[in-house]
């Protein structure tokens, strides 16, 4: 496997895990679902090659 097809599974990963923190977050404590934001669209962009 190459070193980019790896970094991008691994940003959907890192993408998935905070998209759930976030859902989690604004299901639980509303007040506070923001705090993973940046981390949930920087993945998505970064997996959906947006950045390059």
């Amino acid at each position: 496997m190459s070193g980019r097809s790896d970094s991008t599974r691994q940003d959907w990963l890192i993408f998935a895990g905070s998209a759930m923190v976030t859902v989690f977050l604004l299901w639980k404590y509303p007040a506070w679902f923001w705090v993973p934001l940046p981390f949930v669209l920087t993945y998505l962009t970064k997996a959906l090659k947006a950045l390059n």
